[in-house]
């Protein structure tokens, strides 16, 4: 960067300076996908931060809530499936609230705006839980096909695959993998 220290520490903070902004505009651009937002507004920070919360202080599984988050934009009657997730069902009540007038601020097809954000939110996704069963089966049992069959499922992970919703599920307490390596 330069020869001077000085000067090469100078420059790279003020490149590291550059990415803070730059990565939360990226990082709103995505989440705003994800909650059926597709224009701008001053509060869509708070409204993302705040449901990250809510699912945090549950300790809600993100890819399913946010999966389920999809069925709520087509349908009010769907929150149930998704409130059931969260620990403080009268925070995402209200989190629903706010969330509903931000979508009618942007009106739109509730059908088309559901398919949208099932566009960001995979359905299925590598789990550990189900990484792991697959090397047992291959490593103790010489079986491929459940390896197969999770990489079938894998290949598609945000389209429905009715058949394969059992691999949509967190893990059990006794199915919790609390140790992984780099291949995995």
């Amino acid at each position: 960067m330069d020869n001077d220290q000085k000067q090469a520490i100078a420059h790279a903070e003020g490149v590291l300076a550059g990415f803070s902004p730059i990565f939360e505009d990226a990082f709103l651009s995505g989440m705003r996908k994800k909650l059926g937002l597709f224009t701008a507004a001053n509060d869509d920070a708070e409204l993302v931060r705040d449901f990250l919360g809510i699912l945090a202080a549950g300790e809600a599984d993100f890819t399913l809530a946010f999966r389920r988050l999809c069925d709520a934009a087509q349908d009010p009657a769907a929150d149930e499936s998704l409130r059931s997730l969260c620990a403080n069902e009268d925070l995402y009540n209200d989190w629903a609230v706010r969330w509903r007038q931000r979508l009618g601020q942007e009106g739109g097809d509730a059908s088309r705006r559901s398919a949208l954000m099932r566009a960001a939110n995979p359905a299925f996704i590598a789990r550990n839980h189900r990484v792991e069963a697959v090397i047992n089966a291959a490593v103790q049992r010489d079986d491929f096909a459940p390896f197969e069959e999770l990489l079938a499922v894998l290949a598609k992970p945000f389209e429905d695959q009715p058949g394969f919703s059992h691999y949509m599920d967190p893990p059990k307490a006794h199915e919790r993998v609390t140790q992984t390596f780099c291949g995995t």
